[in-house]
């Protein structure tokens, strides 16, 4: 299939496009940043192709629908949720040292969905409970969520590298990065993103559920798991807003959340629930 090809190739040109950003920060040459944002758009003006190529493919197959029902096609497009976000980012803010901790993340959902020896690359046909109108409403909104926090992961690991700056003046990888007021703000808007998109992501999965099976929750692990990461981001923003906190406790904070992230995308689909499908 042509989609798979590219989105192999795509999977190269985020890995070199991350090289190209950590050397813009180790050399301190911005020429290797400018090379590293347009691999990055070429790659995902590439991915969007594919998924593009793949979704019509499914129909002259005669089993369409949006690719997003497995979990090869999810971590194809939390790619490119996170890629698309990222280079947003870049763009308002004119730096691009976020790409060195974000395009990582890109690169290895790429990698892993297409040289996973367990993940199945081909088009497949929706089991029934995925045959809804709810399946690209509900995609879209909790893979930007993830994104967003994929993101704000980034954030506050720069953040934590910038606690060292007043130690070592002389690195340049660290001069590179925002001052941390700047950091702290980028984070708490990319929390406050995600959490709305997670919390739309919950309640059009809620009324997916309630047409599929009849009820609009059922304490399935990734049911539970995204209610625990949804409280977690909750307590972020209510702990900045109402507690007045920032910098060290908001990046700890949000790194567990992504953490939870991961284990509501990735660790419950090994568990037994309504959700397992996304092994296929």
């Amino acid at each position: 299939m042509i989609n798979t090809i590219i989105l192999s190739y795509v999977t190269f040109g985020y890995f070199g496009a991350f090289i190209l950003y950590l050397l813009m920060m180790v050399m301190g040459r911005a020429t290797f940043g400018r090379l590293a944002s347009l691999l990055s758009v070429v790659g995902l003006g590439a991915q969007s192709l594919a998924i593009i190529l793949r979704w019509v493919e499914s129909y002259q197959l005669g089993i369409g629908h949006a690719p997003f029902s497995n979990l090869y096609e999810s971590l194809i497009f939390f790619s490119w949720t996170i890629t698309l976000l990222y280079l947003i980012v870049e763009w308002r803010t004119k730096n691009r040292t976020l790409g060195v901790f974000v395009m990582p993340l890109a690169f290895l959902a790429m990698a892993y969905a297409s040289f996973s020896p367990n993940i199945a690359s081909r088009i497949q046909p929706l089991i029934p409970a995925l045959k809804s109108n709810w399946l690209i409403t509900h995609v879209i909104t909790c893979f930007f969520a993830y994104a967003a926090f994929g993101i704000s992961f980034g954030l506050s690991l720069m953040y934590f590298l910038k606690l060292v700056d007043n130690e070592k003046r002389n690195n340049t990888f660290l001069k590179l990065i925002p001052r941390k007021g700047i950091l702290d703000d980028l984070n708490y808007q990319m929390v406050a993103i995600g959490f709305l998109m997670l919390t739309l992501g919950i309640i059009t999965g809620s009324v997916w559920a309630y047409s599929a099976w009849g009820r609009y929750w059922g304490w399935d692990p990734k049911e539970t798991w995204s209610l625990i990461t949804w409280f977690i981001y909750a307590a972020v923003l209510h702990s900045r807003m109402v507690r007045g906190w920032t910098g060290k406790k908001i990046a700890i904070m949000s790194i567990i959340g992504f953490f939870c992230v991961l284990i509501t995308y990735f660790g419950v689909n090994y568990l037994a629930g309504l959700h397992s499908y996304a092994t296929t």
